[in-house]
């Protein structure tokens, strides 16, 4: 395989871009020069130019479900993000492409599909979106994370393969973290993920059951840009982060039990440590309804317990904590027994497969 080239591409959102990144260390070690195709300046760019991946930039049109004035310039994007993902894909001549989605991906997927070149694409949510609904006549294989989704695809190029976790999840220090958060060993660790954004549903609810969950819990509380409360910062057992990138392995090692929404990649990442979850997805009223789809397939297979945002209130969520760690050993019996173990080698065996 030495010698073999590969386009990612993918953006929009930080979830269409960390699965590609987590597969570049597989992919350098089986030789393939790596090359990226995003927007100009999205935030896949910044991402993915730290990684020191030859980055390229094309057009890209926001296709919409409805119309408005702005809907008749977004054809005209995609064409043109079509002809200059077409003159950089026929400079590279790669071997492949993989597309993690999200608008800017339609393009270059429908360039490698006029040039003869290879294409594999991934849906993180239950049911496929519309950049992805696009791509897939162009796709010789499309893999997706839950069950689910394998009734929304054609058969014949269909894979469950799970989504790539990055492997620095994998080699957290507990005990790195423990001096961080200044935990001692006496309670289980609760960790309260509110997605990058933090959630102020989550963010309100924790935060007014603390005393009663500080009795049985520490807890790492990562809230969100702008979301810390002053008036907490010296509670005993309770430590607070905007964000956190370089030490989130570290936080997951000491972690027991999570608090998490239901978005596709980071309820993979769960999955793939093994940590008894309980899930509550953002409203259908703020989204299209994936997360509410995604956390009931967890559900479903018996990965998580799920507790929808308009049914949570200071009895409900202690309810559901209590539930998930008092069952926590058989969680995780649960997701030991998950088909997608091994996400990254299913994905680098379907790129070879599809160059044959």
């Amino acid at each position: 395989m030495a010698g073999k080239k590969i386009v990612l591409t993918g953006g929009g959102t930080a979830g269409h871009v960390t699965p590609n990144m987590a597969l570049m260390p597989s992919l350098r070690e089986a030789g393939y020069e790596i090359y990226y195709i995003g927007s100009y300046e999205g935030i896949e760019k910044k991402l993915i130019e730290e990684t020191g991946v030859p980055y390229y930039g094309i057009s890209s049109g926001l296709l919409r479900r409805y119309f408005t004035l702005k809907t008749i310039k977004e054809p005209r994007k995609v064409i043109k993000g079509a002809n200059e993902a077409g003159r950089i894909l026929k400079k590279l001549k790669p071997d492949v492409v993989f597309s993690k989605g999200g608008f800017v991906s339609v393009p270059v997927v429908w360039a490698a599909k006029r040039l003869g070149i290879p294409v594999i694409i991934h849906e993180s949510d239950l049911t496929p979106g519309l950049a992805n609904k696009l791509s897939m006549p162009c796709a010789d294989r499309v893999c997706c994370n839950f069950p689910e989704t394998l009734s929304y695809l054609p058969e014949s190029k269909a894979v469950l393969t799970g989504s790539p976790i990055r492997q620095e999840l994998y080699e957290g220090d507990r005990e790195a973290a423990r001096k961080l958060c200044g935990f001692d060993e006496g309670l289980p660790v609760l960790l309260v993920i509110g997605g990058s954004l933090g959630s102020a549903a989550i963010n309100g609810a924790v935060r007014e059951c603390l005393p009663e969950l500080l009795k049985h819990f520490q807890i790492i509380h990562i809230c969100g840009k702008g979301n810390l409360d002053e008036g907490l910062k010296c509670t005993k057992g309770y430590i607070q982060f905007e964000y956190v990138k370089k030490e989130l392995s570290n936080l997951f090692a000491l972690t027991d039990i999570m608090i998490s929404r239901a978005g596709a990649n980071a309820i993979c990442e769960i999955l793939a440590l093994r940590k008894p979850n309980l899930l509550i997805p953002l409203s259908k009223a703020a989204s299209r309804g994936d997360q509410i789809l995604n956390a009931g397939s967890f559900k479903k297979q018996g990965f998580s317990y799920v507790l929808l945002e308009e049914e949570v209130n200071h009895e409900s969520l202690l309810k559901a904590v209590k539930e998930v760690y008092e069952n926590r050993e058989e969680y995780k019996k649960t997701m030991m027994g998950s088909e997608m173990a091994d996400s990254i080698g299913i994905i680098m065996g379907l790129i070879e497969e599809v160059q044959k």
